[in-house]
């Protein structure tokens, strides 16, 4: 009986551990011919977003950005993963060797490393970032301490004068959010 309950309790621990979630490190090397750098400018019209939205709007996500009351601790906030969701219609990016700069509307720049996976922080927000290259798309993913992951991944769309970001926000199996947005090189 002793063994049965310390195996039970062994298996609870467990699962218990591999339950949360993790990011699994990328690729540091930049696929040949694939250089994201240049001016971009978000598609609009018809047929610009292709993927309908899912929960929140873009104003949505800037009031629940809002709501995080950073007094309340890390621990409380709900998706604090979200303050490190970035929008532009325009963008500037460079990349280099080692890592992309994308700066959104000439206000706000985002410096990715390939191949990091590190704490990265906001004010009083950290969250585990993970980013680099899976085949020829650029993958960034944020993971808050409320096991929310903000994934992001950006591609060329037949050539290279067409950029497509797509952006999610999970919990578990729950997607919150998603958004495809579409950039045309200027």
């Amino acid at each position: 009986m002793r063994v049965l309950t310390v195996h039970l309790g062994l298996c609870f621990v467990l699962a218990a551990c591999g339950s949360a979630p993790t990011l699994l490190t990328k690729s540091a090397r930049v696929p040949d011919g694939i250089d994201f750098t240049g001016m971009w400018q978000l598609r609009s019209g018809p047929g610009a977003e292709k993927r309908p939205d899912r929960g929140a709007s873009r104003e949505d996500m800037i009031i629940l950005n809002r709501d995080i009351n950073p007094r309340r601790g890390r621990s409380e906030s709900n998706r604090s993963v979200q303050v490190f969701l970035e929008y532009g219609d325009s963008l500037k990016i460079t990349q280099t060797r080692y890592g992309i700069f994308i700066s959104y509307d000439r206000s706000v720049v985002e410096e990715f490393t390939f191949g990091e996976n590190r704490v990265v922080t906001v004010g009083p927000i950290e969250a585990r970032r993970a980013s680099g290259w899976e085949g020829d798309t650029l993958v960034i993913e944020t993971l808050d301490d409320a096991g929310s992951i903000l994934s992001e991944s950006w591609r060329f769309d037949g050539g290279k004068d067409v950029l497509v970001r797509n952006i999610r926000i999970s919990k578990g199996d729950k997607e919150l959010f998603s958004r495809r947005q579409v950039f045309d090189r200027v």
